[in-house]
């Protein structure tokens, strides 16, 4: 696993040690270590089956850590029951009363927890300001959207200020453009609060969005820790490469290491030349990102490195960008894509056409797991 933190260091609110959790013979969380800031909005993404909701689960005390230690602001909490635990979790099926109203749903914990009358009229009030609920208090769930049952649930999540809220999949539930919209409001109220939040999802565009640091599981462990953008241009492994958006993988074998290029002698017989470091013979991935190749009708741009004739195989329109499949004279096969910029962009190329693709070594990153 590598790690880093964002720019600004933050002081360390959550600390889990060595923590697994297994069921039956089958091992959820595998031996994970992990620091989170405090105010930090931190994202668990990975593929389904990974551990990243166990982990959730265990942090907020519905599942209970085989081994390894968890610790909040310096104290063991994995003994400690969930409602006693200052922290707070959002379900993705947001788990409202139908049969309360926002008020009283947003109140609901707050009387549980004994408060005065007096304060949890102020602090509901509080919540619907920050949830942008005024005039809704009346309601009940079924008279509310989507987007509205969230920010009830986010409320009330809220409503106890706890130092920690996990979120599980919390805009699962919504369309495509609410879903963006709702990122902001989530990332605008973290933001306000300086709480710290831990969301668990399986779209890495919402947590590449809204995280300071991003955690990928895989098999129950920790494959990279990092923010977004080192994330998406220094991934560790061919397999965070591939998870990571689109990739292109260029795979052979170190033939020159020197001044901080690496020349690989790639298998379709051609000569790549990347960024980075890596003995000679090893065998290594070259990655480059679809959006990192330029194309061109005739020539390479001057002074291209890397730079390779093919033809066009197949053409993609996805409104901002045309995506092609570029199959090079060499049989290697590249996913280039350039963004349409203006209305004629996308025709600049036609599927069966002869074109020059090319990248810089700095636009790779060498691999050797």
């Amino acid at each position: 696993m590598t790690s880093d933190l964002p720019e600004q260091r933050r002081a360390v609110l959550l600390r889990v040690n060595d923590v697994s959790k297994r069921f039956g013979g089958v091992t959820a969380v595998d031996r994970l270590s992990l620091e989170i800031g405090a105010g930090e909005f931190f994202a668990l993404l990975g593929p389904s089956g990974c551990g990243k909701t166990t982990l959730l689960r265990m942090l907020a005390g519905f599942e209970t850590p085989d081994d390894g230690q968890i610790y909040l602001d310096g104290q063991d909490i994995a003994p400690v029951p969930p409602h006693l635990r200052p922290v707070n979790m959002m379900f993705q099926s947001y788990a409202l009363f139908p049969h309360l109203s926002v008020e009283a749903n947003i109140a609901f914990g707050l009387k549980r927890a004994g408060l005065p009358k007096s304060d949890i009229t102020a602090r509901v009030a509080e919540m619907v300001a920050l949830a942008r609920l005024q005039g809704m208090e009346k309601r009940r769930p079924d008279q509310l959207s989507g987007g509205q049952r969230q920010r009830v649930a986010l409320a009330r999540s809220l409503a106890r200020r706890p130092r920690m809220l996990l979120l599980d999949e919390p805009l699962g539930a919504l369309d495509k453009k609410l879903r963006e919209e709702t990122q902001a409001e989530l990332l605008q109220v973290q933001r306000q609060l300086g709480m710290t939040f831990i969301v668990v999802t399986h779209d890495q565009s919402e947590a590449m969005t809204m995280a300071d640091r991003i955690g990928v599981m895989d098999g129950g462990r920790l494959v990279q820790v990092a923010a977004p953008r080192t994330l998406y241009e220094a991934p560790n492994s061919r397999w965070i490469a591939g998870f990571v958006g689109d990739i292109n993988l260029i795979e052979g074998r170190v033939a020159q290491f020197s001044d901080g290029r690496v020349t690989v002698a790639s298998e379709g017989g051609a000569s790549v030349i990347a960024g980075g470091s890596a003995k000679v013979g090893a065998a290594v991935a070259i990655a480059v990102r679809p959006e990192k190749i330029m194309l061109s009708a005739d020539a390479a741009p001057q002074g291209a490195v890397n730079a390779y004739a093919g033809r066009i195989a197949e053409i993609g329109y996805l409104g901002g960008a045309s995506v092609y499949r570029v199959t090079l004279d060499n049989g290697v096969a590249l996913r280039v894509s350039t963004p349409n910029a203006t209305r004629r962009a996308s025709e600049a190329f036609v599927t069966g056409q002869r074109v020059i693709a090319s990248f810089a070594p700095d636009d790779c990153v060498v691999l050797e797991q």
